[in-house]
């Protein structure tokens, strides 16, 4: 049996051996800090290059070499934006639409995600399965399908009951809001927190004569509201940064969201990269501002949906 050598936590040998591991702790924190921090900055530049460069005369953006800091500051570019757009126009339509797709995803997603953890109805995994099996299908296989159904709506835009004769939602702003109405992403995600709460409630409800919306609505609603923040920011994003469906189906200029505000200063042979970024910058503070406000519950509700049933 091999002797091992204790050393007196006040013996030199000890101290000598408290701080090397002292030093190795101390290099191997700082190692860490600086690839964190080199990680950052490769992240934060194209913001930072953004905020430059709406602020950078004309004359400086393109000028070479590069220089990372104007020579002087200005409000050109974001005075010609909003010569050039219907800039508050624009941003109500994307509100308008994004909150509406919000509300419908929280309320709908929370709904179906609780009938499929708490509710056991004939054929209800396999449902849940197939509708899984949908997120594998790429979005744009389905831009298609999606356009002629909106354009063949009955009773809508002129259509009659056949959906013939009209437009049907053809440049309205629910062509926009209905095929994103609710989304298989937010009712797995949801379906995660209210499989990780037990089901004696649902049941000690039922005993006592609750149906199934008071049930969802009174007891399990408010024990998922981490989620629900976060699916909410998921949605906000997704919606507020929409980008090519609305380009397909929206023409009018009454009609239009500020995600479409890039085409008027993008052509073919040249872009205008001030107004471009000031309109990018403009876009983003929403979001920026959303997050900072619930970055706790976003973080909170993250590491609940992990939770496996």
């Amino acid at each position: 049996m091999e002797n091992t050598k204790i050393l007196a936590p006040s013996s030199p040998e000890a101290k000598r051996e408290h701080r090397r591991k002292l030093g190795k702790k101390i290099a191997s924190r700082a190692l860490l800090y600086i690839v964190l921090i080199l990680c950052a900055l490769v992240m934060v530049l194209p913001f930072y290059w953004s905020i430059i460069t709406s602020f950078r005369p004309k004359e400086e953006i393109l000028k070479l070499p590069v220089t990372w800091f104007p020579s002087r500051f200005t409000l050109e570019h974001y005075a010609y934006v909003f010569e050039t757009i219907p800039f508050w126009e624009m941003l109500g339509n994307s509100l308008f639409t994004t909150c509406v797709g919000l509300f419908t995803n929280l309320f709908f997603g929370s709904l179906a995600a609780y009938a499929f953890s708490k509710i056991r109805f004939t054929g209800h995994k396999v449902i849940f399965n197939i509708l899984l099996s949908s997120m594998m299908i790429p979005g744009v296989i389905t831009l298609i399908p999606t356009f002629f159904v909106l354009l063949r709506f009955p009773l809508a835009g002129g259509n009659n009951l056949f959906g013939q004769g009209g437009i049907g939602f053809y440049d309205n702003l629910a062509a926009v809001i209905l095929p994103g109405a609710i989304g298989v992403y937010g009712i797995f995600f949801m379906r995660q927190f209210f499989a990780s709460l037990p089901d004696d409630m649902a049941e000690s409800a039922r005993m006592d004569g609750a149906n199934e919306f008071i049930i969802y609505f009174r007891i399990y609603l408010p024990l998922v509201v981490p989620g629900l923040l976060t699916l909410g920011i998921f949605t906000f994003q997704s919606g507020w940064n929409n980008f090519m469906w609305p380009n397909i189906v929206l023409q009018s200029p009454e009609n239009q969201l500020l995600t479409m505000a890039f085409k008027f200063f993008k052509t073919p042979t040249q872009v205008d990269y001030g107004p471009l970024m000031a309109v990018s910058l403009l876009m983003s503070v929403p979001i920026l501002i959303l997050y900072i406000f619930m970055q706790r519950y976003f973080v909170q509700g993250v590491a609940l949906g992990g939770v496996k049933d």
